[in-house]
């Protein structure tokens, strides 16, 4: 599950607040975040380390921390909408979801944050879909809904629309790239409306926040990690769908695609995931026997209880800080490698790493590596 105690997420809302404000501080990426929260017994005791905690990583400034006045302004403006807040480890946080390394720490959610159940599936695909691929996805989310699934995409145009609008009835999340008030496109106001009476609509950013083109890609790796599988309907050989793909891939989630003709590039991604082993769907069963032989899993073991990844905040020398950081360099390291080289515990290495993560001198690495920002 998450990578610290489920009873540090916050049960008020003091709590809330210290744990957006820490989620929105300078240099605190999701994995950062979890492991600050393993180490600390609330999200107010890391927001006080982080400057010590940075100075020694080697930081050259004072780590910038969310003002609080900021945080308290975008906390109250999702009162107003009736947003609530899904903090990881919380119960009511997707539980696919939870189970990734970089789990986002908070969702913002409008609608039943329930209808983000563990029998997820993705559907992406093409925003100028054909009239034959929306018909298949529309007739396909509905069948998947009938047998007991929740829809999840990321309520574009195109695939995307089909597949909410054939999922409605039985179950549908939106996950969206800009805030969970900020609709694009405009044309899909009327069905957005019906997701949030009658499903859900998540996101991890600020509330009035407009989403950009590099904020899809995150939306993206969102949805497949709500998810159990992602189907991939129609989609370009270069495409935000074959994005997806690659995350739910990374993420330990089954790979699904609908096949096309060689002679429309909207199927040649899907035509692509195919010839390099994603299932063949001609129609529901074919999602329902690949689902029937997979379980989401977590990408690590239950560190909770693991006593090693409990170092004292203290333990770690200088001297080891500097063995630490010789091993690394531009190129990505394996963690496990980072370990058994400097003879240190595996939480003394994730201590030295925290620090430089806050000091800005450390890149994390998508399956883990990690690399120094610059030499």
């Amino acid at each position: 599950m998450t990578a610290f105690p489920p009873s540090r997420a916050p049960v008020d809302e003091a709590g809330r607040l210290a744990w957006l404000r820490l989620a929105r501080s300078e240099r605190i990426g999701p994995v950062t975040f979890a492991e600050l929260m393993r180490r600390y017994e609330s999200a107010a005791a890391a927001l006080d380390a982080l400057p010590d905690l940075a100075a020694k990583g080697g930081a050259k400034r004072r780590i910038r921390v969310a003002d609080p006045s900021v945080v308290e302004k975008e906390y109250a403006a999702a009162m107003d909408a009736g947003a609530q807040m899904l903090a990881l480890g919380a119960p009511d946080y997707p539980l696919n979801l939870s189970m990734l390394e970089a789990a986002p720490p908070l969702l913002w959610c409008l609608g039943d944050a329930g209808t983000a159940r563990p029998e997820t599936v993705g559907i992406v695909g093409a925003r100028n879909a054909s009239a034959l691929g929306l018909k298949f996805t529309e007739t396909l989310a509905r069948d998947l809904g009938a047998a007991g699934h929740t829809v999840a995409s990321g309520l574009a145009r195109g695939v995307d629309a089909a597949a909410h609008r054939g999922a409605l009835a039985t179950g549908t999340v939106a996950v969206l790239a800009g805030g969970v008030d900020s609709l694009w496109p405009p044309q899909n106001a009327e069905l957005y409306d019906e997701i949030r009476e009658k499903g859900a609509i998540l996101s991890e950013r600020p509330m009035g926040y407009q989403g950009r083109a590099q904020d899809f890609p995150r939306r993206n790796r969102i949805v497949s990690g709500l998810s159990r599988g992602i189907i991939v309907a129609e989609g370009a050989e270069r495409s935000g769908s074959l994005i997806t793909a690659r995350y739910a891939g990374e993420q330990g989630r089954d790979v699904m695609a609908v096949p096309g003709s060689p002679l429309d590039p909207r199927s040649g991604g899907c035509n692509l995931l195919i010839r390099d082993g994603a299932t063949l769907v001609r129609g529901v069963a074919d999602v329902l026997e690949a689902l029937a032989h997979m379980r989401v899993e977590p990408r690590f073991s239950e560190l909770d209880d693991d006593e090693s990844w409990q170092a004292p905040l203290d333990a770690a020398d200088d001297a080891l800080r500097d063995a630490v950081t010789e091993l690394l360099g531009l190129h990505p390291v394996p963690v496990d490698e980072l370990i058994r080289r400097s003879g240190a515990s595996a939480g003394l290495v994730a201590l030295i790493l925290l620090e430089l993560d806050l000091a800005g001198r450390l890149r994390r690495e998508p399956g883990g590596g990690v690399a120094l920002s610059e030499l």
